[in-house]
């Protein structure tokens, strides 16, 4: 992390994927810092294990309340245009409780980056499901597995008019640092799910490992939406026998919502 850790105890378990996410984001703070300084960008978490990254990145940051980063980080953006707005969310922050200010934000295509570190898991809380925990997800409240299906959050994100649709894996983390800085600079909704492992409540390194597959080394176009919806549906966050795809899905450039309202 460098120069932007803020020296705080990191209180994440031995080889959490958060420290994937975090090396990954800083590393790429670092290398955008020609283009965009560290003090524009302003960092939101939500409340989860995923939340005290805001307490170990020297940036300017906000505590957000369960689920509420996204209506707090567009009114950010809002405010104050000329910020680099990025949100920290965790799958049962942000899937969950924050589920209808995720669509609006991409719907509106309000110019803000959103992380998700999505483990299926509420770890936090000592391992309850989420809404991306498989069936046969066992935890402390539902110890025969999770009795709904999971749903597919970059459907969901394409369905709903983000602009910028990516997966990454908390275990490649150069690989996820090119997926951040290019979902920083895109203008417009950027949505990046990243694959987190959960080491006591749900460990899936070993599962990411043998599965995932990089989109730029297929023939995969990002600028379609049909090729993007496909590859979504590929993997459907029950199965553990068919490839993941990792990458930029979907990349299009369209008018923000920032610039609809302030006309900027």
């Amino acid at each position: 992390m460098g120069s932007l850790y803020t020296g705080a105890e990191i209180t994440w378990c031995r080889l959490c994927g958060n420290f994937g996410i975090m090396s990954a984001f800083a590393w790429a703070v670092e290398e955008l810092a020609e283009r965009i300084p560290p003090e524009r960008f302003v960092i939101l978490s939500g409340i989860g294990c995923h939340g005290k990254i805001v307490d170990y990145l020297k940036l300017n940051s906000f505590y957000a309340l369960h689920g509420r980063a996204l209506p707090t980080a567009t009114g950010i953006k809002l405010a104050n245009p000329d910020l680099q707005v990025v949100c920290f969310v965790g799958d049962g922050d942000v899937y969950a409780e924050g589920l209808s200010h995720l669509i609006f934000a991409a719907k509106r295509n309000s110019d803000v980056t959103v992380l998700v570190h999505d483990n299926r898991s509420y770890s936090l809380t000592t391992g309850q499901f989420t809404p991306t925990s498989p069936v046969t997800f066992r935890g402390k409240s539902t110890p025969k597995g999770s009795p709904e299906d999971p749903m597919n959050p970059l459907a969901l994100m394409l369905s709903a008019g983000a602009t910028f649709v990516a997966r990454g894996y908390a275990g490649y983390t150069d690989h996820l640092k090119e997926l951040i800085k290019r979902a920083i600079l895109h203008r417009g909704f950027s949505f990046v799910n990243v694959l987190q492992p959960c080491v006591v409540f749900y460990n899936t390194y070993d599962l990411y490992n043998r599965l995932t597959y990089r989109l730029e080394d297929t023939d995969h176009d990002p600028g379609s939406y049909e090729e993007a919806y496909r590859r979504a549906l590929e993997w459907d966050y029950n199965r553990d026998d068919v490839r993941i795809p990792i990458g930029v899905f979907y990349e299009v450039e369209k008018p923000v919502y920032e610039e609809r309202i302030l006309g900027c």
